[in-house]
Formats: C-alpha cells, sequence, structure tokens
C-alpha cells in the first residue's frame, strides 16, 4: 500500500470516527443534547454528524458490527463462545438478553445522535456553504434510517423517535411496523435528493452516497414488501453509471482490494492507530491462531449448487466422496471446507487428521493439527473465510479490512426478487440474475421459468451471495420460512467421515438430511426450537418496559 494510500485512508477514518482535538467539540459534545449552545457553527454541525457515524463501529463479539455477526442467529451460522448469541438462534430468549439490550440501545443512541443534529441544524449563524450544510443533514438522515431499518427489522414496532427527547419525554408507546417503514423510505428519499453520487474530496470517502440511500431504500422497500417502490430504487442505482460488479468476488472482503472498488456502495472503515477489529481472531481456525468460534452451519455448505447450476442433490457433478469440488465457487470464497488452505496451514477438521501441512515454511513441514486435536476447535467442520484473510500478520487481532453494509450485487437480487414477486417476469430479471451468478462462473438461467422457479433461484443466490454479511435473519423471517430452517438439530460434519449421500434440497436451498444412510453420525452442535407464534420478532428488552409505562412486550415473551 503506497504512502499516498495510507494519507487518504488515515484522513477518512479520522474524519469519520471524530477522534480530534477540536475546542469545540469538547464544549459542545454529541452526547448532551440539552445544551442551549448546542450547533452554532457549521463546524460543530459537520462534528455534530461524524458522531453519528460513529455508532456504525459499535462492535459485539471481536469488535464484530452487526452486519457480520447477526448470521450466527440464522441457519447457516452459529456462535460457539457466547450464550446470549446462541439464545437468540435456538428460540430460547427472554426479555433479559444482553446482546439484543445492546442492539436496540445502540441503534437507539445513533437515532438520539441523527435526531440531535436535525433538530438543532435550525441555531447555526452566518451560513457560509449551504450544499454542504444540507448534505450533512441529509446523511443524518440516513443514519437514522438505517438503525430503524434494523429496529424493525428485529423487533417488529417499535417506538418512532424523530426529535430529541428529555428523560421527562422518554415514555413513548410502539409506533406500528408500516409506519416505521413509510418513515424509513421517506427519510431514505430525503437524503438521496441531497447527497452527491460520489466524493471527490479525500476526506469526505466513506460518506453516504445518494447511491447509498437508494441502495438501502431497495433493501427496505423489499423488506416492506413494497415491490414497485423497490424496484425503482434499485433501477436508479442500477441506471446511476456509478455502480458494477467487482470481478474479484473473493476481493470484497479483503482490505487492500476493497480500496477503489465499483461493487462496494457503503461500508465501514478501519485503519491501525485509531480503530480496527478482531473478526480474523473470532472466525479463524486453530492453526492459524484463531478460535474458530463464529461458524457456518453444514446447511449452509450443502446448499451451494453445484457448478452446472443443480442442487447437489440432482447434479452429476457431486461426488459424495469429493463433496466440495463442482462447487459454486462462493463457497471457497465464503467458507473454509476440509481439504483447501487457509493462513498457511492445510485445513482438514477429521477427527483422525492428528498432523497437518504447515505451508507457511519453505519445504513445508507436518505439525499437530489443531483443528482436530483443539476441544474448542471448529464445531461444524467449517470456517468462514469472509473478513479472515490476514495481509498483514497483525489483522488477527487490529483487522483494517472494511465491513461491507451495502453493495451492488445485494440491489440486482433485490430487484430481481421484487420483480419476481410482483410477477413482472421480464428480461430484467434474467440479466440481474444472471450478472451475480456469471461474475463467478456460474452458468445463467435459461429463460422461460416460471414465478415460483425464479423465487427458488433468487432465494438460493440470497444465501449464496450474501452469507455472513447479516441478511440471512431477515430474509427467513420475511419469506416466513424461519419455522422450517429454524427448528431442530444444528448440524456439522461427520467427525471422522463425509455423508455417504447428498441430502435432499428443498426449493429455499435447505437441506434434508433424512434420506442419508449415516446421517446419525453428523455432528449434533446445539438443539434450536422456533416458536412461529413469537420468535419472528425478538424481545424488547425488560429495562424497556421498566422504564417506559407505554410500551409493551410482543407477544409470547
Amino acid at each position: 500500500m503506497n504512502k499516498l494510500i495510507q494519507k487518504t485512508i488515515y484522513t477518512v477514518i479520522l474524519a469519520m470516527i471524530g477522534i480530534a482535538c477540536d475546542d469545540g467539540l469538547e464544549k459542545f459534545p454529541v452526547d448532551k443534547p440539552s445544551s442551549s449552545t448546542f450547533l452554532k457553527t457549521e463546524r460543530e454541525l459537520e462534528m455534530a454528524v461524524v458522531g453519528a457515524y460513529a455508532n456504525l463501529w459499535s462492535g459485539y463479539s471481536y469488535d464484530m458490527t452487526i452486519e457480520t455477526i447477526l448470521d450466527v442467529t440464522s441457519d447457516i451460522g452459529w456462535e460457539r463462545a457466547e450464550a446470549p448469541w446462541q439464545e437468540l438462534g435456538n428460540g430460547k430468549v427472554d426479555p433479559n438478553n444482553t446482546i439484543s439490550r445492546e442492539i436496540w440501545t445502540n441503534s437507539y443512541t445513533g437515532i438520539q445522535r441523527c435526531n440531535t443534529v436535525l433538530a438543532n441544524a435550525s441555531r447555526i449563524e452566518n451560513i457560509t456553504d449551504q450544499a454542504k450544510m444540507d448534505r450533512n443533514l441529509a446523511e443524518a438522515r440516513f443514519l437514522r434510517a438505517y438503525w430503524y431499518h434494523h429496529l424493525v427489522s428485529l423487533y417488529g414496532d417499535v417506538p418512532l423517535v424523530t426529535t430529541p427527547l428529555a428523560l421527562s419525554e422518554s415514555n413513548l408507546p410502539r409506533t406500528p411496523k408500516p409506519q416505521v417503514y413509510d418513515f424509513i423510505l421517506s427519510e431514505l428519499d430525503a437524503a438521496a435528493a441531497v447527497l452527491p453520487e460520489k466524493y471527490t474530496a479525500s476526506a469526505d470517502i466513506g460518506r453516504a452516497t445518494k447511491g447509498a440511500a437508494l441502495a438501502l431504500k431497495s433493501r427496505v422497500a423489499l423488506y416492506a414488501g413494497k415491490f414497485d417502490v423497490a424496484i425503482a430504487a434499485a433501477e436508479a442505482v442500477m441506471n446511476s453509471g456509478v455502480y458494477d460488479l467487482d470481478d474479484d468476488y473473493e476481493g470484497l472482503f479483503i482490505k487492500s482490494k476493497q480500496i477503489g472498488s465499483h461493487e462496494i456502495i457503503f461500508s465501514i472503515s478501519y485503519l491501525v492507530g485509531l480503530r480496527t477489529h478482531r473478526i480474523p481472531q473470532g472466525v479463524n481456525s486453530r492453526n492459524g491462531r484463531g478460535f474458530s468460534s463464529k461458524i457456518p452451519t453444514q446447511a449452509l455448505i450443502d446448499s451451494y449448487l453445484c457448478i452446472d447450476g443443480l442442487p447437489i442433490d440432482e447434479s452429476p457433478l457431486y461426488d459424495p466422496e469429493k463433496p466440495f469440488e463442482n462447487r459454486d465457487p462462493r463457497l471457497h470464497y465464503t467458507c473454509v471446507v476440509p481439504g483447501s488452505v487457509f493462513d498457511g496451514f492445510q485445513f482438514e477438521t477429521h477427527r483422525d487428521s492428528v498432523e497437518c501441512w504447515n505451508y507457511n515454511v519453505n519445504p513445508p513441514v507436518r505439525v499437530p493439527n489443531q483443528d482436530a486435536l483443539n476441544p474448542f476447535a471448529s464445531f461444524s467442520g467449517y470456517c468462514w473465510r469472509k473478513y479472515a484473510d490476514m495481509e498483514n500478520p497483525d489483522y488477527l487481532t487490529r483487522s483494517e479490512t472494511g465491513i461491507v453494509v451495502l453493495r451492488f450485487a445485494e440491489v440486482l437480487l433485490n430487484y430481481a426478487e421484487a420483480k419476481i414477486e410482483s410477477n413482472e417476469l421480464d428480461q430484467s430479471v434474467y440479466d440481474a440474475l444472471n450478472a451475480v451468478r456469471t461474475r463467478v462462473g456460474m452458468p445463467p438461467v435459461d429463460l422461460g421459468k416460471t414465478q415460483e422457479e425464479l423465487r427458488s433461484i433468487v432465494r438460493i443466490e440470497r444465501k449464496s451471495e450474501l452469507a455472513f454479511e447479516g441478511t440471512r435473519l431477515y430474509d427467513i423471517r420475511r419469506w416466513r420460512i424461519a419455522e422450517e430452517v429454524m427448528t431442530g438439530e444444528l448440524l456439522g460434519r461427520i467427525p471422522r467421515g463425509l455423508l455417504a449421500a447428498a441430502p435432499e434440497i428443498d426449493e429455499n436451498g435447505t437441506p434434508n438430511y433424512d434420506n442419508v444412510p449415516n446421517r446419525s453420525e453428523m455432528r449434533v452442535i446445539e438443539l434450536r426450537i422456533f416458536d412461529p407464534a413469537k420468535n419472528y420478532v425478538w424481545p424488547i428488552p425488560q429495562i424497556e418496559l421498566e422504564v417506559n409505562d407505554l410500551i409493551s412486550q410482543n407477544p409470547g415473551y
């Protein structure tokens, strides 16, 4: 990485997280919105917006943002180390869950910061750059919409707060989810009308753009079932000429290759010395000095198609003795499977493989295989590869890899799904799907598919394309299939062998192992329950019920 790029990134991150010794920021901090002197200058507005961005970095286990760790609460992932995350996925969650409370609190903290900015901007005197002021306010609207989209997706009806609240005003009832969706979409419209399509100043790169507002709008409208709105928003991004799919799928999650990406629309950036994360340590193999505590499940591995575009229970290319060959390349870009090389070591989780090759030395040598010997090695037999690449040895605990929030491939899939659900099965649907598939070498979808067939295709594409990017829980909830995929045994590989036959794969890409002769040998990681009467949303945190007399709990909790 050359010095110019290093300097550019330093400037961007410094601006975004607001680390400064500015006297104005010290006198008028963002966390004290009651101050009558707050937001008197354009400089203070700028720093207040920076403060609103800072909530994006709020991390959970291993500093993982919600975009990476949320998949452990779905059918495609699991968290070994922290019980509160397990409870969110296994149906045992209650209103006292600490992680749920943290997510709720962080979301409303971000919203309150945005509300403070928007409510107090009128105090600014002697405005010299109206366009920049309007842009800052649009960024606050984008961020507020972003936090509300997580809240309604996780909890359903939530209090809609649009102005700074004093403690005496904090008792509010829940607003119906459709109304919150309408508010989010209106905020994103307002933001998109002002935000630039891209930034030219290095210090501004990383801020929300028009494309980010429209991309988020396409997602939110799809989640809300407003398919015409989702189509229009996605089309606006697709026709902008600003974004395109990158040729290198794997590079989307490697720091050096993220720079200059035309696919990443909005991401959370990091820089050593200012702010970093420890995702590689959380997901890396035991040989690679990681803890393998966040892992993909067998159900995700088996849902990836073969390279002929057929599921493994239909494709003649699938060989149970070599189950990872001839598969959708995204399987290997997203997950680490036995027989591959990971962090310079042969990755093998067969329990009898007590030694493996270390390729980090020349010539390679055999070493004790901690991915088979360590009792806390991957419980499923697989690891995540996304975000785990360590270009710098320090990345294990101080990674600079940016966390992708919105990217062009999702916009294409949002567009395709909205068109399919609207039963508008024209060429543009195939173009969007095929762009995503052929980018990684998968065959295009043939014309003439029915709505049901295309629905199946787009759902499998979302699962394959967006795994470990935080969308899976929201997808299985809105498709109303969570009760099917989140019930029963959560499975890992056979510890000392392979599946004797392919499981049956349904129209959503979900494996069923009942027909597999040696199914009983699969590792049972966890027993999950899912009550459709309550588990389609999380409980409102208990502390909120205790301090807010007007808020009600979700049914069943």
